[in-house]
């Protein structure tokens, strides 16, 4: 079964080509560069930068691929969570292909997606528990298989790649401020008394991180000497020397492990409540799942409980059109498809159960 994966949940606009569980090919496109100049992304320019760049990348990923718009069996693009009109974009585009190819349609969940990315580089033993980490989710989910997820715990208000993000921005770091806070904490001495690990005194399993950007704010009130400075010729941030950089990577060492902590002990309590029980795998999935620290101590709590630790390399922890198809690809496999009246769904909205089972799969 061959697969058209169209990602445009936010702002990268990515499209790619499996195969089964081969990928062919993928082209993508970043728009962090321009949301750089506005601290965040822009809601409104991340679409129209989805609608400039989606024909030519399906073009030339066709091309390098060596395949034909009618050798494709099945299109499907994120239908959501993300902002509403960049998955827009992707998805008329690929109700669009469909028609004119006669290919099968189907709308994937971009958050089971990423769960589901490191399943096109290793065997994902199932059922799994999973933690899944990006800019605007933080979720706990139990996968039991492509089609079955069991939602155990989820953030109340921000999500913990906007902790960092939000963070980095007060510390003047540049946006996408989350690697380059990691990047100097690696070079920082963690102080696990500077802030507080929110929303972890109680029996719940959902996540809170707005108290701990709140204390980021107030620490830098108090010690502005951590913030970056600027260059007033060119106007870039410049990352001070010395012990004002040792102070900066002391305060990004110890915010990360407030993050890292606050995540990991959501994770253990619901190994032991049961929520690995029968599990074959612990997921971690979502761009934060790059974060360093957070791999080793996820793989720490794996080894203890004996479990693989399966986390995707850094090209699919990112949002990317690879993961759309191969989970498309596991969907349609069990029979799935959707009709092409099918609606995106904005962050925010709980996604429908809505796909129509056939008889006949695609390929």
């Amino acid at each position: 079964m061959l697969c058209l994966g169209i990602e445009t949940s936010c702002d990268d606009t990515s499209l790619a080509l499996v195969e089964d569980s081969v990928l062919l090919g993928q082209e993508s496109v970043s728009q962090a560069g321009m949301h750089a100049l506005f601290g965040g992304v822009v809601p409104e320019l991340a679409s129209r930068e989805h609608v400039r760049f989606i024909g030519p990348l399906c073009d030339r990923l066709l091309r390098r691929a060596c395949v034909a718009a009618g050798d494709i069996d099945l299109v499907c693009p994120a239908r959501g969570p993300g902002l509403l009109g960049s998955l827009l974009v992707g998805i008329s585009f690929a109700k669009a292909f469909a028609l004119g190819s006669g290919a099968r349609f189907l709308g994937v969940n971009h958050l089971h997606a990423h769960i589901f990315a490191a399943g096109l580089e290793r065997e994902l033993p199932l059922p799994a528990l999973a933690l899944l980490v990006s800019g605007g989710h933080s979720m706990l989910y139990r996968a039991e298989a492509p089609d079955n997820f069991a939602l155990l715990g989820k953030s109340i208000d921000d999500a913990a790649g906007e902790a960092f993000d939000k963070a980095g921005k007060m510390l003047g770091l540049p946006y996408p401020a989350g690697s380059a806070m990691d990047a100097l904490a690696e070079e920082g001495c963690a102080s696990p008394r500077l802030f507080p690990r929110p929303y972890s005194d109680n029996e719940s399993l959902d996540f809170s991180f707005s108290g701990l950007k709140t204390a980021m704010w107030l620490y830098i009130s108090e010690h502005p000497e951590c913030r970056v400075s600027f260059d007033a010729a060119s106007g870039e941030a410049v990352i001070p020397q010395g012990e004002k950089r040792a102070a900066m990577a002391d305060v990004c060492a110890s915010y990360r492990l407030a993050v890292v902590d606050s995540l990991c002990v959501k994770v253990e309590r619901a190994i032991e409540r049961g929520g690995a029980a029968g599990a074959r795998s612990l997921i971690l999935a979502g761009g934060v799942a790059a974060n360093s620290l957070l791999q080793r101590r996820m793989g720490d709590i794996a080894d203890r409980a004996g479990l693989p630790l399966c986390v995707p390399s850094l090209k699919l922890c990112a949002d990317n059109g690879a993961m759309i198809a191969y989970l498309g690809v596991l969907l349609a496999g069990a029979g799935y498809v959707h009709n092409l009246d099918m609606e995106a769904v904005p962050r925010g909205k709980p996604i429908p159960d809505d796909m129509i089972r056939v008889s006949t799969p695609p390929g």
